[in-house]
């Protein structure tokens, strides 16, 4: 383990965090909307069923903090551990962000706790749902205030590099960089997504199983409306991230689409294999599509790849990952299409068990759009690390002990995985809803 290259095991475990934190990251930034939407709606309608939703989905946020916090902590400390050159050159332009994120989380934490233990308390209904803004806002400062740290990798700007030092410093245009607006939106958009499309699997898969109380219909169509309207925003915002490649990454941009001559009418590449010539065989050319996806014309010049030299060129293997990821994100928005049409329709049985498996898988889903979309916004920036300025090779630790680092977080990943989905699994199931609807004085769905 000590022999391997040391760079390549600290891209594996970095990566590795990444992969296990941006899920539990995405939940703690969408769910505390969610639970805000159904008190709110539980109060303006005064309907206990949504109130009990928020109740629930507050109690298994709690846990998905908790396993978000360890992973979110892990990241700090492998970028100064397993990044130090790079902490070296960059760590005063992101220490801003960095910080700002950390007074973020406390913010959301502290209004978190109040929130769980002050049901009840309040005598006007509507002041514990107002404990939920800051939560929500918390949560989604964090992902804004972090977020900014990636999108100054991608597109780095407020500093002069001198002789590999940083002077002259605005942290505050690092942070405002030209990649910012359409990654923090994507991002946010993206946990939005994910969030309900979590929550409305629980509710179909409950359906699934027979639970035909009116409780889970309600949260069933509350969940997917709103997973359809995130699905339509990261769509829409998605669009507007392959102009931001067009224009500022356009070898990204080229390697995702294999698209090597720079040309207008460009066709879309999706799906297909290389040859050793670099030629594109078996795949689906749609005529313009890259042009007005750069440009919104199709006499758009779209930059190719061969403008580049060979070793600043992203693997074009992302262009897998870029195809995938378009086509999940296109099913997750077909599947509440197809949920919602299905209400529209008279006579029609809204429940179908096809459509509830479809919604069920909206959550794995969302999940690997999101795993999709982190693998390749980070492989799509190879070899760079800070774009333009370092390298992963010069910013990565020489020390021989990664391998063991690995070793120990794969450890630490798989008990924190597997305590959270037994500790959500006996937390739901030793208290069901139908039950506590019953010592809420509800059965049935109507108020006694």
């Amino acid at each position: 383990m000590s022999s391997m290259d040391p760079v390549l095991l600290s891209r594996i475990l970095t990566g590795l965090t990444l992969f296990v934190h941006i899920i539990f990251a995405s939940i703690g930034v969408g769910v505390p909307l969610m639970i805000a939407l159904a008190e709110w709606r539980g109060l303006r309608t005064n309907d206990i069923h949504y109130t009990l939703l928020a109740r629930r989905w507050a109690r298994g946020f709690v846990i998905t903090v908790a396993v978000g916090v360890v992973t979110g902590t892990s990241i700090g400390l492998q970028l100064s551990l397993l990044w130090p050159m790079f902490m070296r050159v960059a760590g005063q332009a992101i220490a801003l962000p960095l910080f700002m994120e950390t007074f973020a989380f406390f913010i959301e934490a502290i209004f978190l706790g109040i929130y769980l233990y002050t049901w009840d308390r309040f005598k006007k209904k509507y002041t514990h749902m107002l404990l939920l803004i800051p939560v929500a806002l918390g949560s989604s400062a964090s992902a804004i205030f972090i977020t900014t740290v990636n999108s100054f990798m991608n597109q780095p700007q407020g500093f002069t590099l001198v002789n590999g030092i940083m002077k002259d410093i605005h942290p505050i245009a690092a942070m405002l960089n030209p990649a910012t607006p359409t990654k923090v939106s994507h991002v946010l958009a993206s946990s939005y997504t994910l969030s309900a499309g979590v929550l409305a699997g629980i509710a179909a898969f409950s359906l699934l199983r027979g639970r035909d109380h009116v409780y889970y219909k309600k949260a069933l169509k509350l969940t997917t409306v709103c997973a359809l309207v995130f699905a339509v925003s990261t769509v829409m915002i998605g669009d507007s991230s392959g102009k931001f490649l067009a224009k500022y990454q356009p070898e990204k941009l080229a390697a995702a689409e294999w698209h090597f001559k720079t040309m207008t009418k460009a066709p879309l590449v999706y799906g297909g294999i290389l040859d050793e010539n670099n030629e594109v065989k078996y795949a689906l050319e749609i005529p313009y599509a890259l042009s007005i996806l750069a440009g919104n014309r199709p006499d758009t010049e779209v930059k190719g790849l061969e403008e580049y030299p060979a070793d600043l060129r992203p693997p074009l293997s992302i262009h897998y990952m870029f195809d995938l990821k378009v086509t999940t994100g296109v099913i997750i928005l077909l599947i509440p299409v197809l949920y919602v049409f299905r209400r529209w329709l008279p006579g029609r049985k809204p429940y179908p068990k096809w459509l509830l498996l479809g919604i069920v898988l909206l959550g794995p889903l969302a999940m690997i759009a999101i795993e999709l979309g982190w693998m390749f916004a980070e492989v799509g920036r190879q070899p760079w690390i800070l774009r333009g300025y370092m390298k992963v090779s010069e910013a990565a630790t020489t020390s021989s002990s990664v391998g063991w680092m690995l070793v120990l977080f794969i450890v630490l990943y798989l008990i924190l995985c597997f305590s959270c989905i037994r500790v959500l699994s006996k937390l739901f199931r030793n208290k069901e809803a139908e039950k506590e609807l019953d010592s809420l004085g509800l059965k049935g769905g109507i108020v006694h």
